[in-house]
């Protein structure tokens, strides 16, 4: 089943977020989860 969290962010990010979505034409959701897939992979490479 899946997980949902929450994630705050200040303004600042907020509007990267929503002019990223914009730009490629996605929910601010899916570019969030977009963001940490990249994240978790970067870690994954740098721990190996």
């Amino acid at each position: 089943m899946p997980t949902r969290y929450t994630v705050v962010c200040d303004d600042d990010l907020a509007r990267d977020i929503e002019e990223i979505a914009r730009e490629y034409d996605l929910t601010e959701e899916e570019v969030l989860r977009q963001l940490i897939d990249v994240g978790l992979d970067k870690l994954e490479t740098e721990a190996a």
